[in-house]
């Protein structure tokens, strides 16, 4: 490509939903609550894993990391697309499109391997009971926290600062509601293989190695609570996994459907609704998960209320 076919891009046009019209202000105050109800349920689990002392423990404690990863995607993301739904100029700039990709890779890195570290909480507690306190220590927890807070920077640096490092020549605009890194390549008038096949590798170090651990230890759990003698022991069991096995399908179903979608269905803007369904609607669903179906956080939140009243 010559020089001069090249532009300096200073912003980006994201066209997703544009071509609806009045809807928009519809899809606004929809998206508006889920987010507001995604925050505020995140929010309250935080305070109720932190407040009550009962709850002052391993699974709690990557309960609290998990809540404020999924507060720190959504925020990076829905605010911006809420702007641009009431906008006529639905734009965003250079410097805000690299720290929306930088974001969106390091929080969702990071709830990956947190995933992964809440699989290996309930696989000790199930498989190995009696070592449990042991094992998940105070300062192994920290350490294990540490490394998922770690694991998003590298990721989220080299991919952020490579994608948009490429020459634009073909337009702006982003046939997306978010700057991600499919459609910005589809931009760049430069050979982008390297960068594909680290992002193929990326996304195998992400999704599918901590997919990968986390049935491993589900497979371990299983066979151990199959293998319980009494059938109430087996219920309690299995109680406490249970909304982590939801929360895991849930991420990594609409994920994997996002990510591997063959490129003429996202022209079709089929990724759209899919790529709504890991930044909005999961989110918004994982706080009642964890509390509708949990006897430890709604007994928390009783007690909270009864101390307000």
């Amino acid at each position: 490509m010559s020089p001069h076919n090249q532009t300096m891009v200073n912003e980006f046009i994201l066209l997703a939903f544009s071509n609806l019209g009045q809807l928009q202000i519809l899809l606004f105050s929809v998206f508006l609550i889920f987010y507001l109800t995604t925050v505020m349920g995140n929010i309250l689990i935080i305070l109720l894993t932190t407040l009550d002392t009962t709850l002052h423990s391993p699974m709690y404690f990557f309960l609290q990391i998990l809540s404020f990863s999924e507060i720190g995607f959504v925020s990076t993301i829905v605010p911006k697309l809420l702007v641009n739904l009431l906008s006529i100029k639905k734009t965003i700039s250079l410097l805000g499109c690299r720290a929306q990709i930088y974001f969106v890779f390091f929080f969702g890195a990071m709830e990956c391997f947190i995933l992964i570290v809440m699989a290996y909480d309930r696989f000790v507690a199930i498989c190995n009971p009696l070592r449990y306190t042991i094992i998940m220590n105070r300062k192994f927890c920290i350490v294990l926290v540490t490394a998922v807070w770690a694991s998003g920077f590298p990721v989220a640096t080299i991919q952020s600062t490579w994608l948009l490092s490429f020459p634009f020549c073909r337009s702006n605009t982003i046939s997306h509601f978010f700057c991600d890194a499919p459609p910005i390549l589809e931009l760049a008038c430069a050979d982008t293989y390297r960068f594909e096949l680290f992002s193929i590798i990326g996304t195998i170090i992400i999704l599918f190695c901590p997919f990968t651990l986390i049935l491993v230890s589900y497979i371990h759990i299983i066979s151990t609570i199959m293998r319980m003698p009494s059938a109430e022991g087996r219920r309690k069991a299995f109680s406490t996994c249970s909304s982590h096995i939801i929360v895991v399908t849930l991420f990594y179903g609409s994920a994997s459907l996002t990510h591997f979608q063959p490129k003429s269905s996202y022209a079709q803007g089929n990724k759209h609704l899919l790529s709504l369904s890991y930044v909005i609607f999961t989110p918004m669903l994982n706080p009642f998960i964890y509390s509708l179906r949990n006897k430890d956080v709604k007994g928390a939140l009783i007690k909270l209320l009864r101390k307000k009243i």
